[in-house]
């Protein structure tokens, strides 16, 4: 029998002032779409109905660029959700924010609002790097951005890529040590990679070799957990996200906003389900309501997202979870165990440190 797990709620906020040419997530540069808030609240109220008696232990603001969202409208949305949800102590919300000195000058109304943890996506802090990759903002306001954001809120997450076109070591380095100066309390570190459907995939930049690319991530992650933020998830540093670690543990999460997916589970059915708003927000505007596919491979999905983390997962988590016993994958198991890919610890399952290095092959052992 599948229990039931914690409850997140993720935002979607779509617009951006410039479409990033290695971005495929679901944003546009158009100018947003009046009465959005409103609904965003109509999509709610919808989903009021996967709460089943939970509290929210997060919220997620994502996009598109949600810092661009008018104060005003962020308050209200806040105010709204505080009303219909039921808040568990010590909520993380969250909101991602470009280092644009537009929204710079927000931050402090970000955190009076109810936001307290803020990302920032600062890819770099060089600027032919970040006018490579097609960003608005440039090293002083990348610094700016980080300066401003660690006098206002008590936890702060410093988005860095590596293997951009034409990194040098050096750049990637310095990138690196220039992100913990500021003493995040959180950094992503990822690679870039070329998405279908984007610019850089029709018209592909001149990366760093393999070799570089993979001795970047490798330096990188020795920098960073020397400083002192340890490494729980495969581009994840430091204070553990709440909102990110329940994707990974497979907890339940309602997705509101145009091209939103949410993920719930259904003890009555004992099964699991996603669902997904429309993408466009042309078509969002005029039906915000949820097309449900159940999920056919539970242990797949679930593995997808648990050997992600670096200590893996309890086994009871995982029969929790799916409903599976976690005996009936017995041979998946062993298979990646004899290929030095998985290792078992009493009752828990993490990958080795070579599964990590090979994550996917690891994942599609369950397939």
């Amino acid at each position: 029998m599948i229990n039931l797990p914690p409850l997140s709620l993720y935002v979607h906020y779509p617009w951006c002032v410039k479409k990033c040419p290695y971005c495929d997530f679901n944003s546009h540069e158009n100018l947003p779409y009046e009465g959005y808030v409103n609904l965003l609240k109509n999509d709610l109220k919808d989903s009021l109905a996967y709460i089943q008696n939970r509290k929210i232990r997060s919220i997620f603001f994502g996009g598109g660029t949600p810092s661009i969202m008018p104060t005003e409208e962020l308050e209200d949305l806040i105010i709204f959700l505080k009303n219909e949800l039921d808040f568990a102590e010590g909520i993380e919300i969250t909101l991602e924010a470009n280092p644009g000195t537009f929204e710079i000058d927000k931050f402090k109304s970000f955190h009076d609002v109810g936001i307290n943890r803020l990302s920032i996506g600062v890819q770099s802090f060089n600027n032919q790097e970040l006018e490579r990759l097609g960003r608005i903002h440039n090293s002083e306001d990348a610094k700016l951005a980080c300066n401003e954001a660690r006098k206002i809120f008590d936890n702060i997450n410093i988005d860095i890529m590596y293997g951009l076109p034409e990194q040098s070591f050096e750049i990637n380095q310095s990138n690196i040590e220039t992100a913990l100066s500021y003493s995040p309390d959180h950094i992503s570190y990822y690679q870039l990679t070329i998405e279908p459907n984007t610019y850089f995939h029709k018209y592909p930049p001149k990366l760093p070799s393999n070799e570089s690319v993979f001795n970047y991530g490798s330096i990188g992650q020795r920098i960073i957990e020397g400083s002192g933020l340890r490494r729980y998830e495969v581009s994840a540093y430091g204070q553990e996200s709440r909102h990110n670690l329940n994707y990974w543990l497979f907890g339940d999460y309602i997705g509101i906003g145009a091209g939103a997916h949410g993920k719930i589970t259904s003890t009555i059915e004992n099964k699991v389900f996603r669902t997904l708003k429309n993408k466009s927000p042309k078509d969002y505007y005029k039906d915000q309501s949820s097309k449900l596919t159940y999920i056919e491979n539970l242990t797949f999905d679930f593995m997808l997202n648990a050997l992600r983390l670096k200590d893996g997962f309890e086994i009871d988590l995982f029969e929790k979870r799916t409903g599976i016993e976690f005996n009936s994958i017995e041979k998946n198991i062993q298979v990646a165990i004899d290929k030095s890919l998985l290792k078992i610890n009493n009752t828990r399952v993490g990958p080795t440190p070579q599964g990590y290095d090979f994550l996917n092959d690891l994942q599609e052992i369950f397939l």
